[in-house]
């Protein structure tokens, strides 16, 4: 029995757990607010917010509902369009009204819940910045987006006037969302029941973390396949260091990640880099873990944690197997990984005083995008030679890369343009780019090229020189 609040009503749910919240909201509550887009969570349209207690605060998440399994919502909050209407027009709604931000109506509904989030996010610095951020997963066809800019600028001026006051507390209390919001914490406590996420765990089919991609790839399969849901086991989305060692529990999100402090505090430019990955609901959704296994060959985060020679820990049965995330990736789509196994935990050495990290990514579109090529290093420095080097990429084989030759050929080396120009060239020797819908494999190759360039770009900006832009 899955257990869990719609709006203001209790819901006990015992159908099969990989329906999409959609569909539920749709066609089992008759909630068409809630709009039927792509179904892949590009467009937004079908936009919810998704409330849960962690460590005794209730935080609520936008997240797309077409890629969201009623397996994954066990005493949590689900709130559609028709659950934050009062009788008249709130803030947001009004706001979208007066400032002429929508046409047909079809997108609106999305981009109101996204707004509604931010109205409920806590700890923001920027208010306009984060309120125009929180609109980044939601399309719209017809206004172009100077009216929404401005509806949400207004929101943000609306916000920016709390204090320190509980974000719940100051949206009842303004009457942007409805009072019934106070009371949620309480009722969630009340039903909270930690349950192996009420699904099958014999011979599962697959295994739903986030569910970000595995729901665009099986979309009609998995509201009937024999599922187990990870998403609800206790602790596994902490993030937690020991020593030198960080380890990111299996259903960390990209968005814990982003909030972790951990992170912050030892990887400087790690907005810039979240800012590239998806948008605002996928990455409150989208697991670390799940980027991983599903092995997509420019899977951005596997970039990322290869760069920092991370190890992986594959759970079978409560027998741990440590494996390198190097050598995780057999071939396409392959994995040294058993069907019953499921990746635990990652866990790397954070860089020392003497390292430099960075991470670069190129795709058709700044936000929610796939990308064409991606890359990601890190370097530790000592008297002006490299002594340790990691070096991925995306995009140019049919797995994600660790580029074992470039990084060796990096140690001893100091950084000198024509010691890149030869990195560049054994780079060349590694990847095998096919290709498709993202570009040729001569653009694949140059771009990449590029990209590693801008690793050393952005640690020596002195290095730019025109021979060093033609190389």
């Amino acid at each position: 029995m899955i257990k869990f609040i719609l709006n203001e009503n209790e819901i006990s749910y015992s159908g099969h757990p990989g329906l999409a919240m959609l569909d539920f909201i749709r066609y089992h509550k008759n909630l068409t607010g809630t709009k039927i887009g792509c179904r892949e969570g590009d467009c937004g349209a079908c936009t919810v917010l998704v409330g849960e207690i962690r460590s005794g605060e209730l935080i609520y998440r936008s997240m797309t509902s077409c890629l969201l399994p009623i397996g994954n919502v066990n005493a949590k909050h689900i709130v559609t369009i028709e659950g934050i209407n009062m009788s008249d027009l709130n803030p947001i709604q009004q706001a979208m009204s007066d400032e002429s931000a929508t046409q047909c109506g079809f997108c609106t509904p999305g981009f109101v819940m996204s707004l509604a989030g931010f109205c409920l996010q806590k700890n923001i610095v920027d208010f306009k910045k984060e309120a125009l951020a929180s609109v980044d997963g939601n399309i719209c066809r017809c206004t172009g987006y100077k009216s929404i800019e401005r509806a949400t600028v207004k929101i943000a001026e609306l916000c920016s006037k709390r204090g320190q006051e509980d974000p719940t507390k100051f949206v009842a209390s303004q009457k942007i969302l409805p009072e019934y919001f106070e009371g949620i914490q309480s009722r969630l406590i009340a039903i909270k029941n930690p349950v192996e996420a009420s699904a099958s765990t014999i011979n599962p089919k697959y295994i739903v973390a986030g569910g970000t991609d595995l729901y665009v790839q099986k979309h009609d399969e998995l509201p009937h396949a024999n599922l187990k849901f990870v998403i609800n086991e206790i602790d596994s989305n902490a993030i937690h260091l020991n020593g030198n060692i960080v380890t990111i529990g299996c259903t960390c999100t990209v968005t814990d990640l982003v909030e972790s402090e951990i992170i912050r505090t030892h990887f400087l430019d790690f907005e810039k880099y979240y800012r590239l990955i998806s948008s605002t609901p996928i990455r409150n959704m989208a697991t670390i873990a799940g980027n991983i296994v599903n092995a997509s060959p420019i899977g951005d985060f596997t970039a990322f944690f290869l760069a920092l020679n991370a190890d992986i820990t594959l759970v079978n049965k409560n027998v741990n197997r440590v494996v390198k995330l190097k050598d995780f990736f057999l071939g396409y789509k392959k994995l040294d990984k058993l069907p019953e196994e499921i990746l635990s935990t990652i866990s790397f050495n954070l860089p020392s005083k003497n390292s430099k990290f960075n991470f670069e990514k190129v795709c058709k579109r700044t936000n929610l995008d796939i990308a064409s090529v991606n890359t990601a290093i890190a370097v530790e420095i000592v008297d002006e030679k490299i002594i340790s080097c990691h070096l991925s990429a995306g995009g140019v084989g049919p797995t994600p890369l660790y580029l074992t030759k470039s990084a060796e050929f990096l140690i001893g080396k100091s950084i000198e343009v024509d010691t890149i120009q030869k990195l560049l060239e054994i780079i060349q020797t590694e990847i095998a780019p096919i290709s498709d819908a993202r570009g040729t494999d001569i653009y694949k190759r140059g771009l990449l090229n590029h990209l590693v360039k801008g690793h050393f770009i952005v640690w020596y900006p002195e290095l730019i020189s025109s021979s060093f832009i033609s190389m």
